[in-house]
Formats: C-alpha cells, structure tokens, sequence
C-alpha cells in the first residue's frame, strides 16, 4: 500500500507542476474527491485524484475530445450509431465497420427477409446492429437498413441483406468469405470513396 500511496502522491506532484506549467491554477479540498484540469494545445487532459476511507490516494489520467470548432463541419454520430465504410481489403474493397471489421452476408438469407443466421451460427457469425450510417468519405451505390432479428434486436442491411461480423476476426481481414460456401464479404470499389 505505500507504493501505490507513494505513486499516486508522485502523479498529482507532476500533475501540479504542469498546471503551473500552463498557468492554471491547483486547488485542494478535504471531500473524498477532487478533480483538475488543464488544457493543453487544444486538447483537454483530465487528471482525478481520489482519497479513500483510509486515507489511500490513486490518481488517473485521461484524455478527452477538445472542444468541437464552431463552424459545425466536425459532427459525432448519436450513440448507438454504427458507421460504414468502403475498406481495402487483401481481395479489394469491401463494406465494413469504421473500426475496419469486414461485414459479410450469408447466402441463406433472402433479401427484406428476417435474418436466418441465430443461436449457434450466430455465436460465430453476430449481427452487425445499430442504426447504420455511411462514413463521410463514403457513397454507397446501395442502400442501409434494419431488420428485426432474433430477441428483437435491429440488425443492419445493405440492400436488404442482413450484415454479419465474423466471430474473433481481426480488423482488416476476410477470412470469412467463402465460408462453407455460404458468408461472403460485400464487394466495393475504389469509385465508392468520395474524393
């Protein structure tokens, strides 16, 4: 415990010196927590100190967005959005999420239809859900929807067709397509990236 005393005590030390540093002011109080700001080039940087019980402190850092610029280009999509995107592949380009997770289709499925893929296909194979959203880098020669799929959940579609993720697939790759003949990645082109 007195490491980690002596550790948090050392943090909120260099943690004063860049508010001074910056022209801040450091402020104390004897509640069980407090907290300090300061911004730094645009960026706002947030430090918390908290104080148990038993008189423990521990500090942690964290960085947050900087203020959003007033003319209103910048935007974040509402929570629950899901963002989609025309990613290259080692095959080509191909539709996927914007944290590159390739989506795929599975052949069982018809289009506007419920999703087929449930219980332990989609265990391996989930539902890519929420409510989609075309990258602004993108234009989509189809169409994104939602469909009710199992437990009432929305799942995603591209032109009808329900999206799924390949289960533990690492961003970027399409190790899925062609999977026992049935999953296959959505095909794009370069011509889908607005310039």
């Amino acid at each position: 415990m007195r490491k980690s005393g002596w550790a948090a005590a050392t943090g909120l030390g260099s943690l004063v010196l860049l508010l001074a540093a910056c022209g801040g002011s450091s402020s104390s109080s004897n509640s069980a927590s407090s907290t300090d700001q300061a911004t730094v080039a645009g960026s706002s940087v947030s430090a918390q100190a908290t104080t148990s019980a038993s008189g423990t402190s521990s500090a942690k850092a964290g960085h947050t967005a900087g203020p959003e610029p007033s003319s209103g280009a910048v935007s974040f999509p509402p929570v629950g959005t899901t963002v989609m995107i025309v990613q290259k592949s080692s095959i080509g380009y191909v539709l996927a999420e914007a944290n590159g997770q390739v989506v795929y289709i599975y052949s069982k499925d018809t289009k506007g239809g419920s999703p087929t893929c449930t219980g332990s296909c989609a265990t391996a194979w989930p539902a890519v859900t929420g409510t989609p959203k075309a990258g602004p880098a993108d234009s989509f020669p189809g169409t994104f929807g939602v469909v009710k799929g199992a437990g009432g959940v929305e799942q995603i579609t591209y032109n009808g067709m329900p999206l799924y993720k390949f289960a533990g697939a690492k961003p970027l790759t399409v190790g899925g397509n062609g999977l026992a003949g049935e999953w296959h990645v959505v095909k794009l082109s370069v011509s889908d990236i607005s310039s």
